[in-house]
């Protein structure tokens, strides 16, 4: 090899080493305008991921003063979506509304810190409406362990307040109860309750 060719290949590997490097130092580095993923909340539902047995105990008739709960089991299978931009999970009750499948889709903004959650199901629920389309997402975040989210809605023509509210949340065990309040939230209803237990591997 010529000595000039010989110079300029060195020239060009160092070059491409030093446009490497970085790049690399760019990747890791986190973007300045977004939170990073330990700070953000971004993997606060993780725990979820994977399968379950759900213990329900649901209040058929929300809002009414009534105390005639109903309770059936159901298994639920959570997944993350493509890119880390959330998850979602199926749930399919035994023993309840033969056919009935709910879905919920979860997806966390990094500007805000916050998750946005959906549900969808094939079938009137009785306190789920809008069989066929997404919901209009509860919005939130976890503080000290526990989920909290919220949303103005209607039920049966009602304005209303919903929440939901992740708790008690270890590596095998979880517990998600949803609440209605009719006043702006200033009281609430907790109107269904899931006991969450990982099913073995």
């Amino acid at each position: 090899m010529k000595p000039e060719t010989l110079a300029r290949t060195v020239a060009l590997s160092s070059l491409l080493l030093a446009g490497q490097s970085a790049i690399a130092s760019n990747a890791a580095a986190p973007s300045p305008a977004l939170p990073t993923a330990t700070h953000s909340g971004a993997r606060d539902f993780d725990f979820l991921m994977g399968h379950w047995h759900v213990e329900n105990r649901r209040l058929p008739k929300a809002l009414s003063g009534s105390d005639e709960w109903e309770t059936f089991a159901a298994t639920q299978h959570a997944q993350k979506l493509p890119a880390d931009i959330g998850n979602y999970d199926d749930f399919v009750p035994q023993g309840w509304r033969p056919g009935f499948v709910g879905l919920s889709f979860r997806v966390f903004n990094p500007t805000t810190g916050l998750w946005a959650i959906y549900w969808l199901n094939n079938q009137d629920g009785g306190i789920d409406k809008n069989t066929g389309a997404l919901t209009a997402p509860v919005v939130g975040k976890f503080q000290n362990g526990v989920g909290v989210f919220e949303a103005n809605d209607d039920y049966k023509g009602q304005a209303i307040r919903v929440r939901y509210t992740w708790s008690h949340i270890t590596a095998n065990n979880a517990r998600w109860e949803q609440a209605f309040s009719p006043d702006g939230g200033t009281t609430w209803e907790v109107n269904w309750v899931m006991q969450f237990t990982r099913k073995p591997s």
